[in-house]
């Protein structure tokens, strides 16, 4: 089949780079993830979305496997430094930290519908697959280790007489679970209030460096 790319806003030209292509397929990934889900996603539908050849695709990923597992790869790396560079300008205050960590979450570059709904996806696949654990396994339990470090400052430093790793978790599931409220509610709510939702949890366990308003 051949290439039918054109040089336009929407169909980058065909001199772009090796790794700029494979960025643009991943974000393609992303979005068909969004619409069709786990199972429906395939190299051609992902070409179709990229408006490439399904050869193309081929290419640069070879098969299903590799290109969702370098999608969700793509996906853990983003969002690993997105948090990082949040904390890293965060200053020493625990409680900075924290409120930066929290608002990390909902920055514009992460907190998207199509991201969310490429998350769920892959979430929706854990329990049968090892593609989360091997891309996401680490990640996840330095992004724990850090907030549960976070928390136990606050804790030391507030005498809130809270268990660190039980604060931590509250704080994570409820991020998470305002992310899937986003995806799956009938009249979802705005990605403040989502937000407006983990200051409040953060306040409760937290009240005096987290004050209600």
């Amino acid at each position: 089949m051949a290439d039918t790319e054109a040089s336009s806003p929407e169909r980058p030209p065909r001199t772009m780079s090796r790794e700029a292509r494979r960025t643009q397929l991943i974000e393609s990934t992303i979005r068909t993830l969004a619409t069709r889900g786990y199972a429906r996603t395939t190299l051609t539908e992902v070409a179709r979305t990229a408006g490439l050849s399904h050869g193309l695709v081929l290419f640069h990923f070879e098969t299903k496997e590799r290109l969702l597992s370098e999608t969700l790869a793509w996906l853990a790396e983003e969002y690993r430094q997105n948090w990082q560079a949040a904390l890293g300008s965060a200053g020493d205050d625990p409680a900075d930290q924290l409120a930066a960590m929290i608002e990390a979450d909902f920055a514009p570059t992460i907190c998207t519908p199509e991201r969310l709904a490429a998350w769920c996806a892959f979430w929706g696949e854990a329990q049968s697959r090892p593609l989360y654990q091997a891309a996401c396994g680490e990640k996840d339990e330095d992004y724990t280790r850090t907030l549960e470090a976070i928390c136990a400052r606050m804790i030391r430093d507030g005498g809130y007489g809270l268990d660190p790793v039980f604060t931590a978790r509250i704080l994570r599931v409820t991020v998470e679970g305002v992310w899937l409220d986003m995806m799956t509610m009938a009249r979802p709510y705005s990605v403040q209030e989502a937000l407006d939702t983990v200051r409040l949890a953060a306040s409760l366990c937290f009240p005096r460096h987290f004050p209600r308003a």
